[in-house]
């Protein structure tokens, strides 16, 4: 049987199979898990494999390590994509790890998108990981925690792989290069657009190369001409997925910290990826509400006003409403004072439980109420000097609190003032 690396594949294989890298030294971009000291490291380096999960983004490396690990262990190695196989295949593959360990020979299963089996084909795997007939290697895109059975996960280390950058792709690019023989017909500034268009995919990056390397003009490509020589790939977005989370959030905390450049980036990203304007603008009204407030009333405004624009343009013309709400939101004076008072009166209203308001602000439509003292002594605010009467509005058997704390930004500096007016009023009015 040929050797896990032994060249079985045609004289003419994909170049990212052919550069795949054999060996930890060869392995780019995840110095994180590389290093001296890290668990992964002294797998690769031969030490006894664990069940785990590799959890990064496409063309990072995931099932190249998946290799060195079996390779440099002395396992046998099973490959399987979640996409194609079901639960009788997964029987073989243990059937066949049995033997093998009867044999005194260890299995290592490694499975693609592993994220994409369901709850009860994951299950399958609970058995042979736990009495040790096979070691489980998975690969997902997706976060784990969201995605995996959490009783197989629990039995599995999580490996964060990272997006290859810059620099690791540009190695990538020599790599080719040196293994062809060949330049890439580029210049500079074509190169530099080509490695932003593989997106830190390291597997997309080299399928460019093939392509590029074909290339039959008599002069080297520049920026322009290399976006038209080759279709740009579709943004690394799932708006069903984990990417749709973390973009909307990179959006709303941008915003909150005021930093309108940074905000225009995650929208135009996320329009990019496809997602819907009506969930954005549905985001930005919650944020103008939470995080701008009373410090700025007229964001809500802004807010309901861009989303319908939005309603009656329609893409791409009600796009630029939804850009104008997120200038206007990240340059916005900023307070969470009422989304924090709801949150303090909420927690009061649970502890107090069923208090009955006092008997003065109760209505009293008969008689008998009348009799029993609802409404009694209630003073008409618009009456009393200053239209304001400092009466109690808490149950009689609570002590008042101080739910809403506006800050000094915005119109809540203006809210601060009143406050604190009618405070020394209801102190000399209650003496």
């Amino acid at each position: 049987m040929p050797s896990l690396f032994e060249k079985v594949t045609p004289q003419h294989a994909p170049l990212a199979d052919s550069l795949r890298p054999k060996t930890i030294e060869e392995v780019i971009g995840q110095a994180h898990v590389l290093s001296d000291g890290h668990m992964l490291k002294n797998i690769l380096e031969g030490g006894a494999p664990v069940s785990m999960v590799f959890w990064g983004p496409p063309g990072c490396g995931k099932t190249t390590l998946a290799r060195i690990i079996a390779h440099n262990s002395g396992y046998e190695f099973e490959q399987v994509s979640a996409v194609a196989s079901g639960v009788a295949e997964l029987k073989a593959i243990f059937e066949r790890a049995r033997a093998r360990r009867q044999d005194g020979k260890q299995t290592l299963v490694f499975v693609d998108e592993i994220h994409r089996f369901n709850r009860s084909q994951q299950d399958a795997f609970l058995p042979v990981v736990e009495d040790g007939t096979i070691t489980l290697i998975g690969a997902t895109t997706e976060n784990p925690s969201f995605e995996m059975n959490g009783a197989l996960l629990s039995r599995m280390q999580v490996i964060v792989l990272q997006r290859l950058g810059p620099d690791a792709l540009e190695q990538l690019l020599l790599r080719a290069e040196n293994h062809t023989g060949k330049k890439l017909p580029l210049e500079p500034q074509a190169r530099e657009i080509l490695i932003g268009m593989a997106d830190g995919d390291g597997r997309a990056l080299l399928n460019f190369c093939e392509i590029l390397f074909s290339y039959k003009g008599k002069k080297n490509l520049d920026a322009q001409s290399l976006t038209q020589y080759l279709q740009k790939r579709a943004p690394l977005y799932d708006k069903r997925q984990e990417a749709h989370y973390n973009l909307i959030s990179a959006l709303h905390k941008s915003l909150r910290g005021s930093d309108v450049q940074a905000a225009l980036y995650w929208l135009c990203r996320m329009l990019d990826g496809g997602e819907d304007p009506l969930y954005i603008a549905r985001r930005l009204v919650r944020f103008a509400v939470e995080d701008i407030g009373l410090a700025d009333p007229n964001a809500l405004l802004q807010a309901n006003a861009a989303k319908e624009a939005y309603d009656f343009l329609g893409s791409p013309e009600g796009e630029l409403a939804l850009v104008q709400l997120t200038i206007y939101l990240a340059t916005a004076p900023k307070s969470n004072a009422a989304y924090m008072a709801y949150g303090a009166a909420k927690r009061a209203a649970k502890e107090h439980g069923s208090l009955m308001p006092p008997m003065h602000i109760l209505n009293a439509p008969t008689k008998l109420m009348q009799e029993l003292g609802y409404s009694k002594g209630y003073a008409y605010d618009h009456q009393a000097e200053d239209a304001f009467s400092g009466q109690n509005y808490f149950p009689d058997d609570m002590k008042r609190e101080a739910f809403y704390t506006p800050v000094e930004r915005g119109f809540e500096r203006e809210i601060i003032k009143r406050l604190e007016y009618w405070e020394k009023l209801r102190e000399k009015r209650n003496g």
